[in-house]
């Protein structure tokens, strides 16, 4: 459906892709997968036709559909939610139009032997044939269908989307790609806005109604449950496997292996080479045989290992001071703000609990967070236990970095003890590796680098009780393991807001949900919990049958 030949990529003297080739065909549901500046999004926009390539070419059939979700966009202003959402059917209302007009054209003119009027003939019998194989019929009802699954409330239809933030906003443009019916939908980290209801519906229709998908993400739950074929971008190549992302892993793990093996065999083979050159330049005897290996090294093409894999490189907290019984007492803890976020939460957080706060966005996880925190007041009572000592990451954490400390400096200030002597391989595993990276100013960074930064940071301070909000947005999955390691060994209290099942999973032993204006514990796993929900979706169902 899609070819893409001979691709490459160059800036500032920087070769991002070198000649790659692949094609998409219809049904195919890939993860692009690689580490962060791989040039994964450059990809997509390309394939998008958003960006142009220094040479090679994308070659798409002429009625082909593209629709690409980016990172980062604004939804145009002036229209309400539902109206914006259904500026997806905007292209047919536009063909329905340019019919009609062919229809009246037709029907004025008496040329009837003449070949234009036989061209606008044909013209208009394929055009209302391709118009008419689409059933508008239910657009109204496939657009509410699709809001209500990415988390809108009917009562938002009519909001204008000015009055929603940034995430929400996001929502608008991925209905509108979804309603599209696109050949091919290409999406770059859909998941990072969408709360875990709002995901397992969209795995639901990428795998159930879409046609080829390509996606970025760093959820690898999310990556393991849609795809079917895995290209990884690396070192300016491409590999490409028919398989999911696990089992990718396997075999990228085996295919590195291979490839350190054949590169220490051709490093002792060069070695080797070098010392009898060593040996015999002087020789007369063995002249031609030198020169020969000479020109045998000069030739050689260097076997490349694939980047290192820093999965083994574990974080270790500062031990943690210890606290009361009890680091966290809500005692019937309310907030409202325009309308009521929840009341009466009543619980006790113990001393070692590692609990995630669940629930769809706007319920009022963060808002649960900022009032334990004593950022903004609140109805009932919250005590913080005895010598609580807390380390918060708050989803605007990166801006009270100190902007004119360099990376290296950042880090170098909180690490106390055996940490030090890994400063580099930390710095490296959370995407700062190279003297380069290490030593950029924090004030030249992007937004995903400064969140990485301080959340390292975070990390090194000794803390009794970590609360995280949405701590793995930026993080890559290798990144990803290293941190949730890291708090499964972390021997404070933990309380972190994520929609990310996997990170989630292993990790945290009590879930508590935020809905419906309440909190309800829930003493388990998350899956255990996701499963509890299934069965009281399920039953709801059955009422409303």
């Amino acid at each position: 459906m899609i070819s893409v030949d001979g691709l490459t990529v160059e800036f500032g003297g920087t070769t991002l892709f070198s000649d790659i080739s692949f094609q998409i065909n219809e049904k195919d549901r890939i993860a692009l997968m690689g580490k962060n500046g791989a040039g994964k999004s450059t990809l997509l926009k390309i394939l998008a036709g958003v960006r142009q390539p220094t040479r090679g070419k994308v070659s798409a059939p002429k009625d082909c559909v593209i629709a690409y979700l980016p990172q980062h966009l604004m939804t145009e202003d002036g229209r309400t939610v539902f109206e914006e959402a259904s500026q997806a059917f905007a292209h047919l209302h536009a063909m329905e139009a340019e019919i009609e007009a062919m229809n009246k054209e037709l029907a004025e003119r008496t040329d009837y032997e003449s070949d234009s009027y036989m061209e606008l003939i044909e013209k208009v019998a394929a055009m209302s044939e391709k118009f008419y194989a689409i059933d508008l019929t239910h657009f109204e009802e496939d657009v509410e269908k699709a809001l209500l699954g990415l988390g809108f409330e009917r009562t938002d239809f009519d909001k204008p989307t000015s009055s929603f933030s940034g995430g929400w906003r996001m929502r608008i443009e991925l209905a509108k790609l979804l309603l599209q019916n696109p050949d091919v939908l290409l999406l770059d980290e859909p998941t990072n806005h969408l709360d875990i209801e709002s995901i397992q519906w969209l795995e639901e229709f990428l795998i159930n109604s879409a046609k080829a998908v390509i996606v970025i993400s760093h959820d690898r739950k999310f990556v393991d449950s849609i795809t079917t074929r895995t290209i990884e971008v690396t070192m300016g190549r491409i590999y490409d496997y028919k398989a999911t992302y696990s089992h990718y892993l396997e075999l990228r793990k085996e295919r590195r292996e291979q490839q350190q093996k054949q590169y220490e065999e051709q490093q002792k083979m060069i070695q080797e080479t070098k010392d009898f050159i060593e040996r015999f330049k002087g020789t007369y005897s063995k002249t031609l045989q030198v020169q020969s290996r000479v020109k045998m090294l000069e030739k050689l093409e260097i076997i490349e290992v694939d980047e290192e894999d820093t999965s083994r490189l574990r974080l270790k907290f500062p031990p943690s001071p210890r606290s009361g019984n009890y680091p966290v007492i809500a005692d019937r803890v309310g907030k409202s703000y325009d309308r009521l976020i929840f009341k009466d939460a009543t619980f006790m957080v113990e001393r070692g609990d590692k609990i995630a706060f669940v629930g769809r966005n706007g319920e009022g996880k963060s808002t649960m967070v900022k009032s334990i925190m004593g950022e903004i007041p609140h109805d009932g009572t919250l005590t913080l236990g005895h010598n609580v000592q807390i380390g918060y990451f708050a989803q605007n954490q990166a801006s009270l970095l100190d902007e004119n400390l360099t990376v290296f400096q950042t880090i170098d200030d909180v690490a106390k003890g055996d940490v030090r002597n890994k400063i580099r391989d930390l710095l490296g595993a959370f995407m700062f590796g190279g003297p380069e990276e290490s030593m950029k100013k924090v004030k030249v960074l992007s937004g995903g680098e400064r969140t990485r930064l301080a959340l390292l940071k975070l990390l090194l301070e000794p803390v009794n009780l970590l609360i995280l909000d949405e701590p793995t947005n930026h993080l890559d999955i290798k990144t990803k393991d290293i941190l949730k390691q890291a708090l499964i060994d972390f021997d404070g209290t933990l309380i972190v807001v994520s929609h990310d099942r996997d990170f989630l999973d292993g990790l945290v032993t009590k879930v508590y949900e935020f809905g419906n204006q309440r909190v309800r514990e829930h003493l388990c796993g998350i899956y255990e919990f996701l499963e509890t929900k299934k069965m009281e979706n399920l039953q709801e169902l059955e009422r409303k049958k």
